[in-house]
């Protein structure tokens, strides 16, 4: 089965205070979900058309799996925790 990862461009946080309380909620649930952060922070470098954006790149074992951490109740928590403090373009893809 082919792993699945999920990567979240933020190009944006209008409310720091908001994305403090989401960042000390969200990172428990994708744990309890399997979710094991590879990436996240700012670029390091930008080729072509990169944008100097924040980046977190999230394994799971499976779609379903990293699905369903988005879907879970805890995720979901700090979903509403985050409100709309950030504007960001959220992402799952399937592995090779």
């Amino acid at each position: 089965m082919a792993k699945a990862y999920w990567i979240a461009f933020y190009k944006s946080i209008k409310n720091p205070e908001q994305f403090a309380a989401y960042a000390k909620l969200a990172p428990a649930a994708i744990h309890a979900a399997g979710g094991k952060f590879l990436a996240r922070g700012n670029p390091s470098q930008i080729y072509e058309l990169g944008l100097p954006q924040r980046v977190v790149m999230i394994e799971f074992d499976s779609i379903e799996k990293a699905t369903a951490a988005h879907d879970s109740p805890g995720y979901q928590a700090a979903l509403a925790a985050l409100g709309n403090a950030v504007e960001r373009d959220l992402r799952i893809v399937e592995g090779l």
